[in-house]
């Protein structure tokens, strides 16, 4: 059964790990790798991501990619989300510690955002604003 617009926002905005697809080129499969993101009910989705990762190199001329969350229990539940890119800037260690923290305990926050702060390389913020959903809760199996 397809979930309700409030319910699959509110899905989205849990804190799931998302595969990430986006297309990449002729001949080839969309890339699909997990990721972390943010998402309020409303809003725009954001990831981070390295600024010379492969992701970033296909999201930015593909101009759009999609997400798609799920879960197993207490029921199978899945949101996808689709849309185009609004807007990609410098990530700032402030989105760093506001990414960490909605997927680490809080005593793993600190150290992750230093680590990664300091090795991960430049990092950039992409914007998506959903435009498509597919949503289901398919019930107990």
């Amino acid at each position: 059964m397809a979930l309700t617009r409030e319910e699959r926002e509110q899905f989205l905005a849990e804190p799931h790990v998302a595969a990430l697809a986006v297309n990449a080129g002729t001949g080839r499969a969309p890339l699909t790798v997990p990721i972390w993101y943010q998402y309020e009910p409303g809003g725009e989705v954001w990831i981070m991501t390295g600024a010379d990762s492969r992701k970033n190199e296909l999201i930015q001329p593909a101009g759009r990619f999609s997400l798609m969350v799920d879960r197993l229990d207490p029921t199978i539940r899945y949101v996808s989300v689709e849309g185009p890119v609004v807007r990609t800037a410098p990530a700032t260690i402030e989105l760093l510690r506001e990414l960490a923290a909605r997927y680490l305990p809080a005593e793993k926050v600190d150290g992750y955002v230093d680590f990664a702060w300091k090795n991960h390389g430049e990092q950039v913020v992409v914007h998506m604003r959903p435009e498509r959903w597919v949503s289901s809760d398919l019930g107990q199996v």
